[in-house]
């Protein structure tokens, strides 16, 4: 857990001031230097054949996600089953058992999977053009861990028990949005919402919803709760079901829909407040949009995954290596990405020391450190994806 923190803290010599930006420039980036003057532009990989690809890999790994696992279904008995549920058709009382595990356990954690690597892989593209930071990710802003606190409640002290199954989404969505407001309240300035302030408050604030949550574990009277809450704050998708899915699926969706119709306000922000106020675009209103979007979508996946890393701070650079930094090039191609490596590295979850689970979060670790150090030592390569 301290790992984290430590990542954030490096960044913050490279945050630029308010009148600055090391961020990448699109506009600029996408221009074609005239003969003799400059590098020529990068290679890019043509988008709609990405987008194509990676569209009909998903559904492709939807299936696998249901399909693999410890217990010994065979292909076609799974299809079967994904055709019965997904149709409402009949099966036989000796596939009740199998049956239950491909649509009531594997699918909507698949499902789930792809819709929790979606949202952080958008989140980060939005949360790194907010903050004008490479290194930041959806949990810079301090809501995952405020989520913790809450999920915390429910699975060692059994807070809003009432609520039953609901209890630890709600519990952890309504911290998380407990903590939005306050690290809202106190980054804002008479002045708005500065990149500095926020970077700076919310990893002060994940420091101190840390502290809280860790005291509870330690408070724990069972040995139980504290494993199970100690899963969740390392990422686990152990508890998907079909209720889980609608709400995050919505958050998600939403989010999608208004960062794919801010992209051209984005590409403005990337290259600093100066510059995008002389384009039209208000930078301290755009930032209090992306601010709460990225808020409220984070709380949604966090509160059903679990704090789950690297994904909303990985793949948003892989993909501008591979389409560049125009940001309605990298928002087609980052959710689809994300959802698609989430699905597989949830599927090894599962099986790497079947029938035990490991943390969804621990993999993605696993993974994305090398990954991120070979991208980072990849010749010529920036925050905008040369």
């Amino acid at each position: 857990m301290d790992a984290r923190p430590e990542a954030k803290a490096t960044s913050f010599v490279a945050v630029p001031t308010d009148h600055q930006s090391t961020a990448p420039q699109p506009a600029a980036r996408d221009a074609v230097s005239p003969a003799g003057t400059g590098p020529p532009p990068p290679r890019r990989v043509p988008l709609l054949p990405l987008v194509v690809a990676l569209g009909l890999a998903l559904p492709v790994s939807v299936v696998c996600g249901a399909g693999i696992g410890a217990s010994g279904i065979g292909w076609g008995e799974v299809l079967g089953h994904l055709w019965a549920g997904l149709t409402g058709g009949t099966i036989t009382g000796e596939q009740i058992s199998s049956y239950t595990i491909v649509w009531e356990l594997r699918f909507p954690r698949a499902v789930l999977a792809a819709v929790v690597g979606a949202g952080l892989s958008a989140i980060g593209v939005a949360v790194q053009a907010m903050v004008r930071n490479a290194l930041a990710d959806p949990f810079v802003l301090g809501i995952s861990s405020g989520a913790a606190v809450g999920a915390n409640a429910v699975l060692i002290f059994g807070a809003l028990g009432a609520l039953g199954v609901w209890a630890l989404s709600a519990a952890a969505f309504a911290s998380a949005l407990l903590a939005m407001t306050l690290v809202y309240a106190v980054a804002r300035t008479a002045h708005g919402l500065t990149p500095i302030r926020l970077v700076l408050t919310g990893t002060a604030m994940y420091y101190g919803f840390s502290a809280i949550t860790t005291f509870m574990v330690f408070a724990a009277e069972h040995g139980e709760a504290a494993r199970s809450a100690m899963m969740w704050l390392l990422g686990s998708l152990g508890g998907a079901n079909w209720a889980a899915v609608p709400i995050a699926a919505g958050a998600v969706l939403a989010g999608l829909a208004h960062l794919g119709l801010s992209a051209r306000r984005l590409n403005a922000l990337a290259m600093g407040d100066e510059t995008a106020a002389a384009l039209g675009v208000d930078p301290g209103r755009l930032r209090r949009e992306l601010f709460v979007v990225s808020a409220a979508v984070t709380g949604a996946v966090v509160a059903v995954s679990g704090a789950i890393g690297f994904v909303g701070l990985m793949v948003p650079h892989a993909v501008r290596m591979l389409v560049g930094a125009d940001h309605r090039r990298v928002l087609a191609v980052a959710p689809l990405a994300g959802a698609i490596l989430l699905i597989w590295v949830d599927i090894l979850s599962r099986v790497v020391l079947a029938p035990t689970e490991l943390p969804v979060g621990v993999l993605t670790a696993v993974i994305g450190v090398p990954c991120f150090v070979l991208l980072m030592r990849r010749r010529g390569y920036t925050f905008g994806g040369q």
